[in-house]
């Protein structure tokens, strides 16, 4: 009878695909967005001049407070993600340090990108542009915790999830590499602070990311196996 019951067990929480596909269409949505109501004009970053950050800023406030709240709310549902997605682990019977490293990753990851998403609104705000080194410190602190903050913190979650799930078979295999290399990925854009030519780790540990999460949030079975990962 124990048997059958721990068959028949199911995971109740919320629907970890439909969750991280919020979290990752309200980012991507951001993305598009601005890309549209700027006419393509490219976000400013490191290599960027002060005049190009300061036009950007000036012109398109209010695309960027649009942006901004979009971003925002995409750390919302990335934290709820990642407390479901590693209680559906321990659902699972995962006793080992990945869960944790997860939630680690998860939950810092959600919090730099909502406090990019709050240095972009702040930035944008009536007379701060026209301090130019006031503006172009809040455009780098966005730019660092959005970028490699964020994106390192997700490379935690994506192999703390990644390793048990294997071992525990809860996921096919692609799904496994893809979430560790772009772990992988992920964790190289700390080079990136010393060595700028490096922040091509940014887009590739943060875009298979989001194929990871939202592959992985609908992949990962709600019944639990009788050969679980023991305590």
């Amino acid at each position: 009878m124990k048997a059958v019951n721990e068959t028949q067990a199911s995971y109740r929480g919320p629907s970890t695909g439909i969750v991280a596909l919020v979290s990752v269409s309200l980012f991507v949505a951001s993305l598009i967005i601005s890309t549209i109501m700027t006419a393509g004009t490219p976000f400013p970053t490191l290599f960027s001049s002060l005049e190009e950050v300061h036009n950007y800023f000036l012109h398109f406030a209010g695309v960027v407070q649009f942006n901004t709240m979009l971003q925002f709310g995409s750390a919302i549902p990335l934290g709820i993600f990642t407390a479901s997605i590693t209680n559906k682990l321990q659902f699972h019977g995962a006793r080992v340090a990945g869960v944790n490293i997860a939630t680690f990753g998860g939950y810092t990851a959600a919090i730099f990108i909502a406090i990019s998403a709050l240095a972009g609104w702040v930035l944008v705000q009536p007379g701060v542009a026209d301090d130019l080194a006031v503006m172009r410190s809040l455009q780098l602190f966005e730019f660092i915790t959005g970028g490699v903050a964020h994106v390192v913190a997700l490379g935690l979650l994506l192999a703390g999830v990644s390793i048990p799930a294997l071992f525990m078979k809860l996921i096919p295999k692609w799904m496994v590499w893809l979430g560790l290399i772009t772990a992988v990925f992920a964790e190289l854009a700390t080079f990136s602070m010393f060595f700028p030519k490096l922040f091509l780790f940014i887009p590739l540990g943060r875009f298979p990311a989001f194929v990871w999460m939202v592959a992985v949030g609908f992949a990962m079975p709600k019944k639990r196996k009788d050969d679980g990962m023991p305590a």
